[in-house]
C-alpha cells in the first residue's frame, strides 16, 4: 500500500476521533477527581440508594458539559438497563411550560409503551408526570431529567422546575435532575420556592490543564499499532508525532492558541484543521501543519480588509486612531483632514491628496465597515460633518499595516508612537 493511501487512512481515522465525544473525553475520565467520576458517583448513588437528587453542570460553551453527561448516561444505561429512564429537554426548545410538560409526557409514554395524547392539556400532562414519577419510584426505577440550557428554564414563572423539584420531595418518587448551563450564576436565577427544593450541587468545567492537553493530544493523534494500517508506518508516524509534541515551538503554538480559546471544543477544532493540512505525499504530520492551522483559525476579517485598502485609506485610518489615542472620541471627516494635514506638514511625503479624493476614500471605508457613524441621527447632514468612529482595534490596525506589502514606513512609525 502506497504512502499516500496510508496517510489518507490515518487522516480519516484521526478526524473520526475528533468528531467522537466519547473517544475524546474517555481518557479525561480515568481520574477519580474528574467531573465524569463525580457526576457518575452522584447519579449512581441516587439509583442504588433510591433517593432524589439535583445537580448543575456549569462552564463555558465547548468545555464538554453535555459530552461528559452523555458519556455518564450511556455507561449507566449499560450498568442499569432496566432501572433508568432518561428524559432530555433543551431550554431553546422547551422553555415554555406547556411544551416542556408535553415533551416529558411524550418521552415517558414512549419509554413505557403508553399511548401519548397530543390533545392533553397542561394540567393533564403535569399530573401525568407526577403520577409516573410515583409509579417509577414504587417500581424502583429512576427517572433522570437532563435539562440543557438550564438557565432558559429559569425564566418566567418556573412552573416546570417547581413542579419537578416539588414532586421529588415525595418519598415515593425517584428522580435526578441534571441542569447544564454556560451561566455560572444559573442557580441564582431560581425563585426562592424553587431554590429551597434544589440540592445546590454544582460541577464546574474548567479549561484543561497542560497535562490534560498533552495527554489529550497523544490520545487523539497517535495511531493504533494493531489496526489495518501498516505496523511500520504507524510506528514511524507516532515517533515523528512525539518529536513534534516535545518541540518547544509546538508548545508555544498550543500555548498561544489556548490563551485565546481555552475550551476543549476549540482545541479539537484547531486539531481538525491541522490534520486536514497534512500532506499526503509525505504521509506524516509536521510542525508546519500546526502553524498553518493557527494562522487559519486566528484570521481576522478586519485585518483582511485592511490589506485591500489603498495607501490613502491607510492614512485616514491612522489619523483616526491618533485622534482616539489623544482621547478625542468625537470627530468627523473635517477633523480627520486636519490631522492628515498636520502629518503631511511634519513629515512631507508624496502621499498627499486633494480633499475631494480623500472624501471618496473616506466613503469607501464606510462602505467596507472599517469605520462607521456614531449614531443614526443626522441623515440630513453632509458626510463631512457627521460624527464617526473606528471599528478596527489598535492591534488589528497595527498587524494589518505590518502585513501590508507596500505600507509607507511613516505610517508604521506613527502607529507605533
Amino acid at each position: 500500500m502506497g504512502i499516500e493511501n496510508l496517510a489518507e487512512k490515518a487522516q480519516i481515522l484521526i478526524r473520526s476521533r475528533l468528531c467522537n465525544p466519547n473517544f475524546i473525553f474517555k481518557p479525561l475520565s480515568d481520574s477519580p477527581d474528574s467531573n465524569y467520576s463525580k457526576l457518575k458517583f452522584i447519579i449512581s448513588s441516587s439509583i442504588m440508594e433510591a433517593c432524589n437528587n439535583s445537580i448543575l453542570l456549569l462552564g463555558p460553551r465547548g468545555s464538554g458539559k453535555v459530552a461528559v453527561l452523555e458519556l455518564v448516561l450511556s455507561d449507566l444505561l449499560e450498568e442499569y438497563p432496566d432501572t433508568i429512564t432518561v428524559i432530555r429537554l433543551n431550554g431553546l426548545l422547551h422553555s415554555e411550560d406547556n411544551s416542556a410538560f408535553k415533551e416529558i409526557a411524550r418521552q415517558l409514554c414512549m419509554e413505557h409503551h403508553l399511548l401519548f395524547s397530543k390533545m392533553a392539556s397542561f394540567d393533564d400532562n403535569s399530573q401525568f408526570m407526577i403520577a409516573m414519577l410515583r409509579e417509577c419510584g414504587l417500581a424502583h426505577k429512576t427517572v433522570i431529567f437532563a435539562l440543557d440550557e438550564f438557565d432558559l428554564f429559569a425564566q418566567g414563572k418556573q412552573r416546570l422546575l417547581y413542579s419537578l423539584l416539588d414532586a421529588m420531595q415525595s418519598v415515593t418518587s425517584q428522580a435526578v435532575v441534571v441542569g447544564v448551563s454556560c451561566r455560572l450564576d444559573a442557580d441564582q436565577l431560581l425563585e426562592k420556592r424553587v431554590r429551597s427544593r434544589f440540592s445546590h450541587r454544582k460541577l464546574l468545567f474548567l479549561p484543561p490543564s497542560k497535562e490534560d492537553v498533552q495527554r489529550l493530544l497523544e490520545h487523539i493523534l497517535s495511531l493504533p499499532m494493531d489496526s489495518s494500517l501498516a505496523h511500520d508506518y504507524a510506528a514511524e508516524f507516532n515517533e515523528k508525532l512525539q518529536s513534534i509534541l516535545a518541540d518547544e515551538r509546538f508548545k508555544e503554538i498550543i500555548s498561544n492558541y489556548l490563551n485565546s480559546n481555552s475550551t476543549t471544543n476549540h482545541l479539537l477544532r484547531f486539531l481538525f484543521i491541522a490534520i486536514s493540512n497534512m500532506e499526503l505525499k509525505s504521509g506524516f504530520l509536521s510542525l508546519e501543519n500546526f502553524k498553518a492551522a493557527l494562522s487559519s483559525i486566528q484570521r481576522q476579517p478586519k485585518q483582511e480588509c485592511i490589506k485591500d485598502c489603498s495607501i490613502l485609506e491607510l492614512y485616514i485610518l491612522v489619523c483616526m486612531k491618533r485622534l482616539e489615542i489623544r482621547e478625542q472620541n468625537s470627530y468627523n471627516f473635517s477633523s480627520v483632514m486636519k490631522e492628515y494635514k498636520s502629518i503631511h506638514d511634519s513629515f512631507p511625503t508624496s502621499d498627499y491628496y486633494a480633499q475631494n479624493v480623500c472624501l471618496r476614500a473616506f466613503e469607501h471605508l464606510l462602505q467596507r465597515e472599517l469605520i462607521c457613524f456614531t449614531d443614526n441621527r443626522g441623515h440630513s447632514q453632509s458626510i463631512e460633518f457627521r460624527q464617526v468612529k473606528l471599528v478596527v482595534s489598535y492591534a488589528e490596525l497595527q498587524e494589518g499595516l505590518k502585513s501590508y506589502r507596500s505600507c509607507p514606513a511613516i505610517l508604521l512609525k506613527l502607529i507605533d508612537r
